[in-house]
């Protein structure tokens, strides 16, 4: 998946979407939250996620239920790939060092993220 940033609010409709499947546009003016945009603002939002290629359709009579064409998953690692690469110079290794010595991680949380790696590691 080549980088694709999506906005504040097209982050909005896509969380939706990673999580309900499979959303007509009634249900996704439903989901918003509040304020509510107007219906011809989240159909202008779906139409550049289709033209980004990460939502796609399906046509039933005059309705479209949209759907999301990338995973979360996929998103997500590829935005960390991104913010690794342009905030840490592509080094894993800095951007753990940030991480670890810059958020408040309790003893537990350190250990578990050792297992996490050592179990990486072995595999």
């Amino acid at each position: 998946m080549k980088e694709i940033k999506l906005t504040d609010s097209e982050e909005v409709i896509m969380e939706m979407l990673w999580e309900k499947e499979k959303l007509f546009m009634k249900e996704i003016l439903e989901s918003y939250p509040e304020p509510k945009p107007a219906s011809t603002t989240v159909a202008t939002l779906l139409k550049r996620m289709q033209n980004k290629n990460l939502v796609g359709y399906t046509l039933f009579g005059n309705s479209r239920e949209y759907f999301a064409k990338v995973k979360k998953s996929e998103y997500f690692k590829e935005e960390m790939t991104s913010m690794i690469d342009r905030f840490f110079n592509s080094s894993v290794t800095q951007f753990a060092s940030f991480f670890t010595s810059n958020t408040k991680l309790t003893q537990k949380q350190l250990k578990e993220l050792r297992e996490i790696i050592d179990k990486e590691i072995k595999e």
